[in-house]
């Protein structure tokens, strides 16, 4: 395997985490944003009521997406095994 091989495979792999992780990521920012300003609002400064909001949004998502997310990962999986075999050649 050359150095440019394994700098595609890494940049793949780096690339395919982006893209899948993106969505929980914006809901959890989001979620927090939320929480953020109603706990500034009711001068409420709890650390469950943010944690707690996060976790059954991400819950939530992750339900919602498992079909995308598994779908996604799948073919990840066939695309990086097939690269992997043609790297001896």
């Amino acid at each position: 395997m050359n150095a440019e091989a394994a700098i595609d495979i890494f940049k793949s792999l780096v690339m395919f985490v982006l893209y899948v992780m993106s969505p929980f990521v914006g809901v959890i920012l989001f979620v927090g944003l939320i929480t953020s300003l109603a706990q500034s609002v009711t001068s409420i400064q709890e650390q469950t009521l943010t944690f707690v909001p996060k976790l059954i949004a991400v819950a939530g998502v992750m339900i919602l997406l498992a079909p995308w997310t598994l779908r996604l990962l799948g073919e990840f999986a066939v695309q990086s095994l097939s690269r992997i075999g043609t790297l001896g050649h």
